[in-house]
């Protein structure tokens, strides 16, 4: 059984200086497993027991996704910018071992606090790096992945210099050939800021010579918009003749109800929500 977090053997909190926030590790008395919340804020859930059970919509999407772009227990090279707590981080091992981890998290405090009280799975092959995700991404250099996972991105409270068409090229420029950039996109209601992130990605991957960008999320954000977050897909791995077979399984594994939009339909849903062109 993985260790359980006590508060007499680890750390339950932390100042996040940066963001001069607190952020908590508190247990969830809901569903069970554990919460971290920063700013008062619930931003991940980590089940200590069953690393595959993941309990916020957007990551199961994630998840599904890695799950059918490589064949189940390959393990890939995927590096996470922001990763609160390393709950895709700790699926990856657990679904993949020997998977090479990165994270990149600007909050030098936070890392420490998760790792410790709540340990990750065995044989987690992590490298965590703190800094800024832009920075620290161009300053590896060659280095490439398997896929890259960006959760930043809170509406227009994200961070500008991250939310742009050049630094996607740069982190599309970071993945292999048959790679592949998954986004999570949170936003209110009016879905302004998805709207134009799905507009600079889409410049992005045109101006990379790749397809267009894929979204799945709740189905009912695409017709009733409200808050909530939206998976956007980027990348070489979209152009696999196995992609529409993938797609179904996206579609059959959920949440539901869920949504899975191609590069054409993505266009067409998000035109609609900004009134003009993506193109």
């Amino acid at each position: 059984m993985p260790p359980t977090p006590s508060p007499g053997r680890a750390p339950r909190s932390a100042q996040l200086r940066r963001c001069d926030q607190s952020a908590w590790i508190v247990q969830d008395e809901v569903v069970g497993g554990w919460v971290l919340q920063i700013g008062g804020v619930e931003q991940s859930h980590v089940d200590l027991a069953d690393p595959t059970h993941i309990a916020h919509e957007y990551l199961r999407r994630m998840a599904n996704v890695l799950d059918e772009v490589w064949p189940r227990g390959r393990p890939i090279r995927i590096a996470h910018l922001g990763a609160g707590a390393l709950t895709l981080a700790r699926y990856v091992q657990a679904t993949r071992p020997g998977s090479a981890q990165l994270v990149i998290e600007i909050e030098r405090e936070l890392p420490t606090l998760v790792t410790t009280a709540l340990p990750l799975p065995a044989g987690t092959d992590l490298e965590v790096v703190i800094g800024d995700a832009r920075e620290e991404l161009a300053a590896m250099g060659s280095r490439r992945f398997d896929a890259i996972v960006l959760d930043v991105f809170s509406g227009e409270a994200s961070p500008a210099h991250l939310a742009t068409q050049d630094f996607y090229r740069e982190a599309l420029g970071h993945l292999e050939a048959d790679g592949l950039l998954l986004i999570n996109v949170g936003d209110d209601a009016g879905q302004r800021f998805l709207t134009r992130q799905v507009r600079e990605l889409e410049d992005a991957s045109a101006a990379e010579g790749l397809t267009g960008v894929w979204t799945l999320t709740h189905a009912s954000l695409l017709t009733r918009p409200a808050d909530g977050n939206m998976v956007l897909l980027a990348g070489g791995a979209l152009s696999s003749p196995g992609v529409e077979a993938w797609r179904a399984a996206w579609k059959r594994e959920g949440p539901h109800p869920a949504a899975v939009l191609d590069p054409a339909e993505t266009l067409e849903a998000f035109e609609e929500i900004g009134r003009k062109p993506l193109r």
